[in-house]
């Protein structure tokens, strides 16, 4: 930031008295960036620090994150499929076009990331150990159930501290597919389908329009392509690469990484 921008704000206040000498403190007490004056001193220098989140009234406030993703899974006669876009956001700054948000939990088990990369990144690995163990202590696969209730109850335990979580527990037991939501307020919801983030809406008007049950495995891996592609279309906050995954009763395949750009290109000579 220029220093004349500095001098203009309302973030800056300086006040001089030429009577005392020109002294810098940074006690305990002060606010903004720690600069300011001793008692009784003559040079008071001092700048609010605009992402503390305090206001006049002075209660501090959550500095509020922007997250932008397209994340959907459904259950179908076959299995399940994993569809997900691979653009990262800071705001309306696009950081990475090549995330991976499916994150490999074990051979039957995948997550999905959407919210904080951080959070999702970590709880879910650490889920991954948690699984590892119980397979080494049971001998025997961890059912989809336990493993989306192991993460419900892990992040539960930091409910209201500031985690971004939202993501689904695919995968196949003995039970066959199974299909999870969790979120970092430790919610855990069962279902057929669901779609988590930004483009969620309009990934949701494409699977509605198209769901069966009795739909082929080729068949569903278009759906979710498609639906995927026309969130990226849509919304800014996603984009990059389709990447798409086929859970079945022999684990988990990754079908296809396809660029949302060449996707266009084939989609609009269809129409």
């Amino acid at each position: 930031m220029a220093l004349a921008s500095v001098l203009n704000s309302d973030c800056a206040n300086f006040s001089f008295d030429n009577c005392q000498p020109h002294v810098f403190g940074c006690g305990p007490e002060q606010s903004g960036l720690g600069f300011d004056a001793t008692p009784g001193g003559g040079l008071s220098f001092s700048v609010k620090n605009p992402l503390s989140g305090g206001d006049e009234d002075g209660v501090e406030r959550k500095i509020e994150f922007l997250h932008g993703t397209t994340t959907l899974a459904f259950k179908f006669q076959h299995g399940v499929i994993v569809a997900v876009d691979s653009r990262a956001t800071a705001g309306s700054y696009i950081a990475s076009q090549t995330v991976k948000k499916v994150i490999e939990i074990n051979p039957y088990l995948l997550g999905t990331m959407a919210g904080g990369a951080a959070d999702c990144s970590f709880w879910e690995r650490l889920l991954a150990r948690q699984c590892r163990i119980y397979e080494l202590r049971n001998k025997e696969r961890i059912s989809v159930a336990a493993a989306s209730k192991l993460l419900a109850n892990m992040v539960y335990q930091y409910k209201g501290m500031g985690l971004s979580m939202g993501t689904m527990v695919c995968g196949w037991d003995k039970r066959g597919p199974g299909l999870y939501y969790v979120d970092s307020e430790g919610n855990r919801v069962c279902g057929d389908l669901f779609a988590v983030g930004s483009g969620s809406m309009y990934a949701y008007g494409v699977i509605d329009s198209g769901l069966r049950q009795d739909l082929t495995v080729e068949e569903a891996c278009e759906l979710g392509r498609r639906a995927i592609y026309q969130a990226t279309f849509r919304d800014a906050y996603s984009g990059g690469q389709v990447n798409l995954y086929h859970v079945h009763s022999e684990g988990w395949t990754r079908v296809s990484q396809e660029d949302v750009l060449m996707l266009h290109q084939q989609y609009k000579g269809q129409a």
